[in-house]
């Protein structure tokens, strides 16, 4: 028996006729091809995915669907992350231009950025993840949600959550690959002692996640590089909210760190 392969297939629809999505439907069931999951993915688009047992019936799918009126077809291939969390939330994650690795949200999405930040979670080994955002946007609630939603223990190395946590050692069971590990970069690099200095560096070199709250400062004031990072969220109140940290340049820390927090 031939093992079943997950296919992504998105089409934009220029006129949205009765009976259309059935005449898909029945055109994949005719295949056999299954659909798992539909939804629209916005701007008049519908996503699918896909599970079929012949890679040929994909190139077959695409031919026929090419000669269809209506619609057009923008995305056949083997599901991404994006193109999972597309169907299931009904929209695209916004991503940087230039910058691939830089996703963006807003508050209205924090379904949406748990939902991704947990997949990411759910992948072995090291993985390095900076969130920027203004103070009380959401960026400690996301984090910690997506880690009980990918079935990892959390835990702060340094935060204000609730008062300045600077962690100097962890316990023997704190240090497993099956952790995430999260840090707020302005406490760890200027509010911080050798001794976390020390611990921070092993668990950057440990297999596992870690997440850098405010990662420009964390890279202005340590070693690390922003290309260190595999992914980079940019959390705001609204698509317009510029992310600055002009109150910690003209403010004492001491009184920047009371306004943090998630």
């Amino acid at each position: 028996m031939k093992e079943k392969k997950e296919w992504y297939m998105e089409y934009e629809i220029s006129k949205n006729r009765p009976g259309l999505l059935g005449d898909v439907a029945s055109m994949l069931g005719m295949l056999n091809i299954n659909i798992v999951t539909i939804n629209g993915v916005q701007n008049g688009r519908r996503g699918l995915l896909l599970m079929v047992e012949e890679d040929e019936k994909i190139e077959v799918l695409r031919s026929i669907l090419q000669k269809v009126d209506n619609i057009t077809i923008t995305r056949l291939r083997p599901p991404t992350l994006l193109d999972r969390l597309a169907v299931r939330h009904g929209r695209y994650i916004e991503r940087d231009a230039e910058d691939k690795k830089t996703f963006r949200f807003i508050r209205d999405e924090l379904g949406l950025l748990v939902d991704f930040m947990a997949e990411i979670f759910k992948k072995e080994g090291h993985q390095l993840i900076g969130i920027r955002g203004m103070p009380r946007v959401g960026k400690t609630e996301s984090m910690i949600a997506a880690s009980v939603s990918a079935n990892k223990r959390w835990t702060f190395i340094s935060s204000t959550l609730l008062r300045q946590t600077v962690r100097t050692s962890l316990a023997v069971d704190e240090m497993t690959p099956d952790h995430v590990y999260l840090i707020d970069g302005i406490v760890s690099t200027m509010r911080s002692t050798e001794r976390h200095h020390a611990l921070l560096r092993e668990i950057m070199s440990f297999p596992a996640t870690k997440v850098i709250e405010h990662p420009d400062i964390f890279v202005r004031e340590s070693e690390y590089e922003l290309s260190d990072f595999h992914y980079i969220i940019e959390l705001r109140h609204h698509p317009d909210e510029e992310i600055t940290y002009e109150l910690l340049n003209k403010q004492d820390f001491h009184d920047f760190d009371l306004t943090l927090g998630g």
